[in-house]
């Protein structure tokens, strides 16, 4: 029992679904089916985006990948661009999004390991170099269309109502599992979170994990921009920005350590489905703009620091 109660996934869950049900008492009608899914749903484009960052974070060394938002929306300016309507394209554009995101963050791991840059300067560095790209890419002008079979398979409900992007989560979210439990990079990804001077005389190669780690990010972060234009079905310059802090929030919510060596991927979809029903919550409660955003915000600091204060729910 005492395991189950300081699991960081499980109190992060438990907490999303108290959340529901507190909706459904304060907002009639909030709590049911087709709400339960349009969460899920939008949780789902959230907790996609937020597994590199959860891989940055258990790697410890203060790391924070703020890169995440740019590279988002250059994933989904790359594929809106060269699939251009066409399904035929979407394998080709997929695969140059993910090289692309993959590269920009192969720069980040080596800026940190071989520059010996600190992890948030060179991560914000290059998200200011990411949206420049985008302005050389776009020259100004966002064309291009969505292919037919991206909505299909993200968006359009395919069985009892429940979106393809929900069922891509669940694969997605046993994939990243398996990457942190069941392989040696995932091993040795949490002996470099805890220590990097210990995991290096235990024969670990600390700059390669860490440049892995950023790369992993940078390509999984284009694949959330992927996912979200399937989603959206347009792009904008700053489409990804929304996804940047909260990335980082349903990280830590889900009980990852910022310091590093701690956390768990599961936790951080509970976390991405905690911070989706909040901002659920205060939309359906019909709250002005600016004062959503301030509770928002002081929702936000009271569960961060709840996280950070009890021990218990790190170990």
């Amino acid at each position: 029992m005492k395991g189950l109660k300081l699991s960081p996934p499980l109190v992060a869950l438990l907490l999303a679904i108290a959340l529901f049900f507190l909706g459904g008492i304060v907002r009639p009608g909030f709590a049911n089916y087709s709400q339960a899914i349009n969460i899920v749903r939008l949780a789902a484009f959230l907790g996609i985006v937020s597994a590199g960052q959860t891989l940055v974070i258990i790697s410890g060394g203060e790391g924070i990948d703020l890169s995440v938002g740019a590279i988002v929306t250059l994933g989904a300016i790359l594929v809106f661009r060269i699939v251009d309507g066409q399904n035929s394209m979407i394998i080709p554009a997929l695969a140059v999004t993910l090289l692309a995101g993959a590269g920009i963050g192969a720069i980040n791991g080596l800026g940190v390991t071989l520059v010996g840059i600190p992890p948030l300067v060179m991560t914000l560095g290059m998200a200011g170099v990411v949206q420049g790209i985008i302005l050389v890419v776009t020259q100004g002008e966002l064309i291009g269309d969505p292919a037919p079979l991206m909505s299909t398979l993200i968006s359009k409900p395919l069985i009892f109502g429940i979106p393809g992007v929900t069922f891509i989560w669940i694969v997605f979210g046993g994939l990243i599992w398996l990457l942190l439990n069941r392989t040696a990079y995932g091993k040795q990804l949490f002996a470099v979170g805890v220590n990097r001077t210990t995991a290096r005389l235990s024969g670990v190669r600390v700059p390669w994990v860490v440049v892995a780690t950023y790369t992993l990010s940078g390509m999984l972060a284009a694949l959330g921009g992927f996912m979200v234009l399937g989603f959206t079905g347009s792009v904008f310059l700053n489409l990804g920005d929304r996804y940047l802090f909260p990335s980082i929030a349903a990280v830590v919510v889900g009980g990852t350590v910022l310091a590093g060596g701690s956390g768990s991927y599961f936790g951080t979809m509970s976390g991405a489905l905690v911070l989706t029903l909040i901002t659920s919550l205060l939309t359906a409660l019909q709250l002005p703009e600016a004062f959503r955003l301030m509770v928002l915000g002081l929702i936000l600091l009271v569960l961060l620091s709840v996280y950070g204060r009890e021990r218990g729910l790190r170990q």
